[in-house]
C-alpha cells in the first residue's frame, strides 16, 4: 500500500467515473467480511454479528435529494470540481444510491462493530442482545476507499440507514444534527485541530422522521416534545474510521477465546490500523510486539496532543466513550460537542454526559481510552513480561506527557515560552470569578493590552461588582508584562494551528511586541462556533434557506483572520443574556 501512495500522480476529479480510477477498498479486499453477512448487502435488521471486521451493507438511499453544502477547502485539496458537488451522478452517490456508480467501484457499503467503554469501564447493556456483539455502526455506513494525491480516504454515509448495529432505530440523521456536524469539521480543520474532514450535506425534500426536542424557550435538561424533522446524510472522510472502541470488541474477542479466529482477527485489525494510520512511523520491518508498543506510543501522543489542541480552542467534546475516539487520534463524531462561552472548567454541553466529560476534565477522560486502547492491544503480546511492562508504562506515564502538552498549551496561549505555575492558577481563579468568555478573552490578550480595559469586552460580569477584582486584573496583567519582556531574547513558541499538540518549534530569536501578538492571534482563534450562532443557520435550513449555513461556514473556516466590521459585529460577542439556560442553546440531549 505504501509504494501506491507514494507513487500516485495528482488527481483532477470532474465526475464519479474520474473518482472511480482513484478507488482502492483495502479494508473490504484485507479485512474479514462476517460470515453471516448477505453479498448484496441487503443487511438492515438487528442481529448479533459473532465475527469478521465488517458487513457489507446497502445503504439506504434519501428520497429527493437537495444539494446543502459542500466543502470547498476539502475538494480543492482533493482536486475535486466544485461543480461535482451538485452533479447528478455525485449526488446520487452521497444520498445513499449506490446502484449506477461505474466500475471498478464497489455497490455495497460496509458498516463495522465495536465495543463501548464510558470512562474506562465496558459495557454491554447498551447491546439489545447484552452481549456485546449488537453495537456498532447503526447509521453510518462507508462507500468509497480511495487513494487520492498519495493519500488514503474512507468517506462515509452520516445518516445512510439502517445497520445489522442499528439497535432498532431507523438509521437516520436529521438535517439538524448533519448541519452541526458539517460545520463543525469544517471550523476544527481550520483551527489546526485534527478532525474527520466535512465532503457534502444533502437533504431530502420529502423523507422526514420524528425525534425528541426542545420547546421554543424551554429551560428543560431534555428535549419536551417530538418535533418533524427532515432526513439529511452527510459524508464524512478520514484516513480510516476505526475506533478504539473496535480494538476493545476484537481486542475482548481474542482475551475470552470467543471463536478461533478471534486472535487472528485482532492482529490483522491492528496490523490494518497501522497501515491506515501509522505506516510514515511504524517500521513493517519491526517485530509484532515491537509495532504493539510503537503504535501505543504514537497513539497517545496524538491523543494527548489532540484534547490539548481541543481545550486550546475551547471545545469540549460531550461524550468521550472509547466509540468515539478515533484510534488514528483526531476528533470523530460530532453529537453533543460544544464550544466555551463563559469559561468554566466543568462546561458539559450534553446533558447525559456527567462532569466526567466536562472540558478541563477531557484529558482524564482520555486516559481511561488510552487504557482500554491498550488492554485491547495486550493479548497480542503473548504474556511477554517485557512486552507487558512496556505497555504499562506507555499507560503509567500518560497523565504526565499530558500534563507536559497542556503546560506547552497554556504557555502559547499566553504567548510565553515556558508556563508559570503561580500566573495560571491566578488567570483561571480571575477568569471564572469574572466569568470571561473564553474565545474573546484570550484573542483580546493577543494584542498585548497595556491595561485592562480592552480586556473588559469578554468579561459577562461587571467588576465593580466584585471586590478588588479589577485590582487583581490590572496586577495580573503587569506580572504578565514583566514575563514577556523577560523571555523577549529567549526560546520563540511557533503556531499551534498544525496537527501537532501546541505545535510548536523553538528558536532563539529576539521577539518584539508585534512578533508575540502574532504568534498568540495564530493560537487564540478570533471566532468560535457557538451553539447560539448554529440554531439559527439549522432553522433557516429547515425551511430551505441556507444562506445562514454558508455565511458561518465561510467565517468558520477562517478562524483566525481579521474578518469584515460587519462579520466582528455579528460574530464576535458576547452570548445574549436570553440565550442561557436555554435546551437546545446552552445545553441539549445527544443529538441525532
Amino acid at each position: 500500500m505504501t509504494n501506491q501512495l507514494s507513487q500516485q500522480t495528482s488527481a483532477t476529479v470532474d465526475t464519479v467515473d474520474d473518482l472511480a480510477k482513484w478507488v482502492n477498498y483495502s479494508l473490504m479486499n484485507t479485512l474479514k467480511r462476517d460470515p453471516d453477512a448477505t453479498s448484496d448487502g441487503a443487511d438492515h435488521r438487528p442481529r448479533q454479528v459473532f465475527s469478521g471486521h465488517y458487513v457489507p451493507v446497502n445503504p439506504t438511499p434519501i428520497e429527493n435529494p437537495e444539494y446543502v453544502a459542500h466543502s470547498h477547502t476539502f475538494f480543492k485539496e482533493l482536486g475535486f470540481a466544485d461543480s461535482m458537488a451538485q452533479s447528478s451522478d455525485f449526488m446520487r452517490l452521497f444520498s445513499g444510491d449506490l446502484t449506477h456508480v461505474p466500475e471498478p467501484m464497489s455497490k455495497v457499503g460496509w458498516a463495522c462493530g465495536y465495543a463501548l467503554s464510558i470512562y474506562g469501564t465496558e459495557y454491554i447493556q447498551q447491546c439489545p442482545f447484552r452481549t456485546g456483539n449488537g453495537y456498532g455502526d447503526g447509521r453510518a455506513v462507508s462507500v468509497v476507499e480511495a487513494v487520492i494525491n498519495g493519500k488514503r480516504w474512507e468517506m462515509q454515509l452520516k445518516g445512510g440507514g439502517r445497520t445489522p448495529y442499528c439497535r432498532g432505530a431507523d438509521g437516520r440523521a436529521v438535517l439538524r444534527s448533519s448541519v452541526r456536524e458539517f460545520l463543525a469539521q469544517e471550523h476544527m480543520h481550520a483551527l489546526g485541530v485534527p478532525t474527520s474532514r466535512s465532503l457534502s450535506l444533502y437533504v431530502s425534500k420529502t423523507d422526514t422522521v420524528q425525534r425528541p426536542w426542545y420547546s421554543e424557550g424551554s429551560r428543560e435538561q431534555d428535549p419536551d416534545r417530538m418535533i418533524t424533522e427532515a432526513v439529511a446524510i452527510s459524508t464524512r472522510v478520514a484516513p480510516s474510521f476505526i475506533r478504539v472502541g473496535q480494538l476493545e470488541l476484537f481486542g475482548r474477542r481474542a482475551r475470552k477465546h470467543e471463536h478461533p479466529q478471534a486472535m487472528a482477527e485482532l492482529e490483522q485489525l491492528v496490523l490494518h490500523l497501522i497501515d491506515r494510520e501509522y505506516a510514515d512511523v511504524i517500521d513493517p520491518k519491526l517485530s509484532l510486539n515491537d509495532k504493539v508498543l510503537k503504535l501505543a506510543y504514537e497513539f497517545r501522543h496524538r491523543l494527548t496532543s489532540l484534547v490539548a489542541n481541543w481545550i486550546r480552542v475551547g471545545y469540549c467534546q460531550g461524550n468521550f466513550n472509547s466509540d468515539n475516539c478515533a484510534a488514528g487520534g483526531f476528533t470523530l463524531d460530532y453529537g453533543p460537542f460544544g464550544f466555551c462561552d463563559v469559561f468554566n472548567p466543568q462546561y458539559q454541553p450534553w446533558t447525559g454526559g456527567g462532569q466526567h466529560f466536562a472540558f478541563l476534565n477531557q484529558d482524564a477522560a482520555a486516559e481511561r481510552n488510552f487504557l482500554m486502547f491498550c488492554t485491547a492491544l495486550s493479548p497480542l503480546l503473548a504474556n511477554e513480561a517485557d512486552a507487558i511492562d512496556g505497555l504499562q508504562q506507555l499507560v503509567n506515564d500518560f497523565a504526565t506527557d499530558m500534563q507536559t502538552k497542556m503546560e506547552q498549551m497554556w504557555a502559547a496561549k499566553l504567548g510565553l515560552s515556558t508556563f508559570n505555575a503561580p500566573l495560571w492558577a491566578e488567570l483561571i481563579s480571575l477568569m471564572q470569578q469574572t466569568s470571561v468568555d473564553y474565545t474573546l478573552f484570550f484573542r483580546e490578550l493577543s494584542s498585548l493590552p497595556d491595561d485592562i480595559e480592552p480586556l473588559t469586552k469578554s468579561f459577562y460580569r461587571d467588576l465593580s461588582q466584585g471586590q478588588g477584582l479589577a485590582q487583581r486584573w490590572s496586577a495580573w496583567l503587569a506580572q504578565w508584562h514583566l514575563l514577556l519582556s523577560s523571555e523577549a531574547n529567549s526560546t520563540v513558541i511557533n503556531s499551534p494551528v498544525t496537527n501537532s499538540p501546541a505545535g510548536m518549534t523553538d528558536t532563539t530569536i529576539p521577539r518584539s511586541r508585534d512578533d508575540i501578538a502574532k504568534q498568540m492571534k495564530q493560537v487564540n482563534p478570533k471566532y468560535s462556533l457557538r451553539e447560539w450562532l448554529l440554531v439559527p443557520a439549522y432553522q433557516q435550513a429547515s425551511q430551505g434557506d441556507y444562506t445562514l449555513l454558508r455565511e458561518l461556514q465561510a467565517v468558520m473556516t477562517n478562524p483566525y483572520a481579521e474578518q469584515s466590521q460587519e462579520v466582528e459585529d455579528k460574530y464576535y460577542r458576547l452570548k445574549a443574556s436570553e440565550y442561557f439556560g436555554v435546551g437546545g442553546c446552552s445545553h441539549l440531549s445527544c443529538s441525532s
